[in-house]
């Protein structure tokens, strides 16, 4: 994931900072709780194709 591309992008939901997780391939908002998939390299930023964070994924 491109840093630049990664200091630009927010949460569409809560507009707050994104976490990569290379080891999912998801952008993270802890705000939301939400896990957005990157499929070939593109962030899907769509919060109905976002996944919900379990209590234990906020945590770590």
């Amino acid at each position: 994931m491109d840093t630049k591309l990664l200091e630009l992008l927010v949460c569409p939901v809560t507009k707050g900072p994104l976490q990569y997780k290379p080891e999912t391939q998801e952008l993270v908002s802890r705000s939301a709780r939400l896990a957005y998939p990157i499929r070939d390299g593109i962030p899907i930023m769509l919060e109905n194709e976002a996944r919900p964070l379990s209590d234990e994924e906020i945590e770590r």
